[in-house]
């Protein structure tokens, strides 16, 4: 593919990631195919731009900036494992901050869970996900593809405060905030079987993933 065609692929995947979730564009989106038409959409587009991307940047040429080491591997199962279970605990749950989150009328701000040590847990896991995949992958390509999705992460708490600000309203959005801060970073669940069942949820897709990486990516895990 060479690297021209990892840049091109690069410059779609944020084109496609930018352009849908613009307000006007997504509220006309979101009006043809609904609410959840328009989540199930972009899922799927994502998933299929980051694979895509992924896959180029294998393609690309190989010009080696540090070799692998196998601690590299212990320290991206670890992580691995941290990304998966900060999903479990954060998707689908009320979140008024972020992405990722439902009922988020019904945040408690007394008991927030893991939105009360980061508004941003999904961006959190994105970021370290990109973070532990750097160390055992030291190829120019894969420290562009990784480190520039890492940014894109981090950068995103940024955005999202800001557009969540507006439409939650400054006043609002603060006094959330200052409540979230002030809540137990521990607490009991609302549902103890519901705390078990993200857990091993979380596991299981750790365990996925470890299954699945050389018939996805070409490239045992382990």
């Amino acid at each position: 593919m060479g690297w021209t065609g990892f840049a091109a692929v690069f410059a779609a995947f944020f084109l496609t990631h930018s352009i849908p979730v613009r307000p006007e564009i997504k509220s006309r989106i979101a009006g043809r195919i609904g609410t959840r038409g328009f989540g199930l959409a972009y899922s799927a587009l994502s998933t299929g731009m980051l694979a895509l991307l992924i896959w180029s940047a294998g393609e690309a040429p190989y010009v080696q900036l540090w070799p692998q080491m196998e601690w590299h591997r212990h320290a991206a199962h670890l992580g691995m494992l941290a990304v998966c279970l900060i999903l479990a605990l954060s998707i689908g749950r009320p979140n008024p901050f972020s992405f990722g989150g439902a009922r988020n009328a019904c945040f408690d701000a007394s008991r927030p869970g893991i939105v009360g040590w980061t508004r941003h847990p999904v961006l959190l896991a994105l970021a370290l996900w990109a973070g532990v995949h750097l160390l055992p992958n030291g190829d120019l390509a894969h420290v562009i593809l990784f480190g520039m999705l890492g940014g894109f992460a981090l950068a995103g708490r940024a955005v999202l405060d800001r557009r969540k600000r507006r439409v939650l309203g400054t006043s609002l959005w603060v006094r959330l905030d200052t409540a979230r801060k002030a809540g137990p970073r521990l607490h009991a669940p609302h549902s103890w079987s519901g705390l078990f069942l993200r857990l091993l949820s979380g596991l299981v897709a750790f365990a996925a993933l470890l299954l699945a990486h050389p018939h996805v990516i070409g490239v045992s895990a382990l």
